[in-house]
């Protein structure tokens, strides 16, 4: 049997769903056979939720430290104790307390006592108060880890889709975007597919900026001056990327079924598409940090906090695809260590 893995999972806002969600998604006990989840959040906040929520029969184990972890239950370390629950509304705490959870769980990720992280959403206001440097936990991970370069990746069971540019304005857009930052967004996607995902040629199609993928050159000169040969350059480089592609008839006529992943040029071009055929599903990844990191992809729906309809479809599969990658990430390092080993294993096997 394989060795359970420590998977740390950050409260973020818990003025939101997120304790609804993780209460609902350990309440099936058989999840605790996967891996050993470790809370950092607030037994208080719990505590407050499993009242409101009529979940009373559920319950953390309450540690003080990662090692202490119970391997067949949900453990949750205290992070801060002043807490004041606000069921759907933003605070200051909530800011504060979302901070402390990033950062302790860093440093076990750091120290080695998880193996990997699941971050629950924050509201960045309230955390850029508490933490005047905090942009996004995409940006927060790659500070952490000293990563320059890095690639968000949005995974469900239909697509993966990166983003060449990521929160800005379309008018940033076309300031940002340039030939070097496309071929390094595929390079980091292309490394990422091998290595995380296990796909020995992964194949990737690349979105162009405008309608028409800009008429050759009729309506705009992106597609022609940058897009394009940014994918012939990636190809040179024995990448496997394919297109410039107009993205409403690459997504309407399913498309995206041949390739294993998208490149989008900007975040909405990517994101309307991946959520509306997805649906409730889907996980956002950070590819290119030297650890794993995952996240559910709803927000913290203020809207429906306390109401107990929050579905942890999303957390859950952010939970399953960080011990995937994990296990990936060590079964490359184990063939690239002894790649003789590992085949004659494999051939073994077969001959049995």
């Amino acid at each position: 049997m394989k060795e359970k893995i420590r998977i740390g999972i950050t409260h973020g806002d818990f003025n939101g769903i997120n304790y609804e969600v993780i209460m609902k998604t350990f309440s099936d006990t058989a999840i605790n056979e996967f891996f050993i989840p470790i809370v950092y959040g607030s037994s208080k906040a719990a505590a407050y939720y499993r009242k409101a929520l009529d979940m009373e029969n559920f319950g953390f184990n309450v540690i003080n430290d990662a090692d202490e972890a119970n391997v067949k239950r949900t453990n949750i370390v205290n992070v801060a104790d002043n807490v004041k629950v606000e069921i759907g509304f933003p605070s200051q705490l909530a800011g504060i307390s979302s901070i402390k959870a990033l950062d302790m769980a860093v440093g076990d990720l750091q120290s080695g006592k998880i193996d990997a992280v699941v971050t629950c959403p924050v509201n960045k206001a309230t955390v850029r108060a508490a933490s005047s440097n905090f942009s996004g936990h995409t940006e927060y991970f790659a500070d952490k880890f000293s990563v320059k370069d890095y690639a968000m990746l949005m995974v469900n069971e239909l697509m993966r889709v990166g983003f060449v540019t990521g929160h800005v304005t379309l008018e940033e857009v076309l300031k940002i975007l340039n030939k070097d930052l496309i071929i390094n967004k595929l390079s980091l996607i292309n490394e990422s597919l091998k290595n995380d995902f296990m796909i020995r040629a992964p194949r990737i199609a690349v979105l162009s900026l405008n309608p028409y993928g800009g008429n050759s050159g009729l309506i705009s000169r992106e597609e022609v001056e940058i897009i394009c040969p940014a994918i012939e350059e990636a190809k040179r480089n024995g990448i496997y990327a394919f297109g410039a592609y107009s993205a409403d008839d690459f997504f309407a006529a399913g498309d995206f079924r041949n390739f294993d992943a998208v490149l989008a040029m900007y975040y909405d071009q990517g994101m309307i598409p991946f959520k509306s055929i997805g649906l409730l599903g889907g996980v956002a990844y950070t590819a290119g940090l030297p650890i794993v990191r995952t996240a559910p992809v709803h927000g913290t729906d203020y809207e429906i906090a306390g109401k107990g309809i929050a579905t942890p479809a999303s957390l859950r599969d952010a939970l399953f695809l960080a011990m995937e990658i994990y296990r990936n990430r060590k079964t490359q390092g184990e063939i690239s260590a002894n790649p003789l080993k590992i085949r004659t294993n494999h051939q073994r096997k077969t001959l049995e």
